[in-house]
């Protein structure tokens, strides 16, 4: 029996027969029939970076993909900190040894939106929600959709330096996946953005953090489209990595035989109570030679052998 674990927005699949579990590639999501789906994020690789993303690489050069791989993981922490929150979670900056849990830009971000749930009382729907449709072909990870006045909103929290056109058709992408596989009308998207340079106080704005909505995705999703034609025409045949691993390992230090050396009788064996440091003996069951001491893992190794 094969069972799709969902971790931290990642898939796994693990086999409990044979005792294995095989990590799926991130970019892509399986779904309920059995097809890998690229992800919505994976597909927007193909949309044009522009000029500024190309000096950026100029200008990092070796060290880009350690900046690239950073910004990454500050994202994750900040959605999962975020996620916590509003599972009313109580979450502390100091971990249990007053050691400091976060950075204080990740902690900075928590804060962010703690005022931004304060400030306008809204009640979370969905929160960090997968969506795998074979209906149209590409999944992803919905961070909010929320209900304010009446009103659906799926909302994309980003921590990013800017907010960058690419993000509009992901959003879209999302709106459109929430329409079709949860039967919801959303009535407007929107990018919490962490990083933003305000100094005041708005509607939707607070000093560090801005929330940017849009009520027509329609030119956004035409090029998202546009995109996945793009993508899946550079990527045809193209199959997600997948790596597995056995469940559990033990070494084996038992050799390939047990023969006793005193009637020559090969793997007919008896574990009976060791003595002193040892944990077992084990001896010839035709003559009752000794045969070796072993200890608790060896035994748990050639029990597992024989099973």
């Amino acid at each position: 029996m094969t069972t799709l674990i969902q971790h931290n927005n990642k898939n796994y699949k693990v086999d409990l027969e044979n005792r294995r579990i095989t990590f799926l590639d991130t970019r892509f999501y399986y779904s309920e029939s059995g097809q890998f789906l690229p992800s919505v994020t994976t597909i927007l690789e193909a949309y044009p970076k522009g000029a500024q993303y190309y000096e950026w690489l100029k200008k990092n050069g070796q060290d880009s993909d350690d900046i690239r791989d950073e910004a990454g993981r500050r994202g994750s922490i900040v959605h999962n900190l975020t996620e916590r929150y509003d599972a009313g979670e109580e979450l502390s900056l100091l971990d249990n040894n007053g050691n400091l849990g976060y950075t204080l830009t990740e902690w900075n971000a928590l804060a962010k939106w703690v005022n931004f749930r304060e400030r306008h009382k809204f009640d979370v729907i969905y929160s960090e929600q997968n969506i795998v449709s074979d209906k149209l072909g590409h999944a992803g990870t919905l961070d909010r959709i929320i209900s304010i006045d009446g009103e659906l909103w799926l909302l994309d929290i980003k921590t990013s330096s800017a907010i960058y056109p690419s993000y509009w058709l992901q959003v879209a992408a999302y709106k459109q996946m929430a329409e079709t596989e949860l039967n919801l009308k959303i009535d407007r998207v929107g990018i919490w953005w962490s990083n933003a340079k305000t100094r005041t106080e708005k509607e939707y704005q607070g000093v560090g953090w801005q929330l940017v909505t849009k009520t027509d995705t329609t030119k956004d999703t035409e090029l998202f489209n546009a995109t996945k034609k793009l993508w899946l025409a550079e990527n045809e045949g193209s199959k997600p990595k997948q790596v597995s691993y056995s469940l559990s390992y033990l070494l084996d230090t038992m050799p390939a035989q047990l023969v006793c050396k005193k009637c020559g009788v090969a793997d007919d064996i008896v574990i009976g109570e060791g003595k002193g440091p040892h944990f077992a003996a084990i001896t010839c069951g035709s003559c009752g030679g000794y045969i070796k001491w072993a200890t608790e893992k060896e035994v748990n190794s050639l029990t597992i052998k024989n099973k």
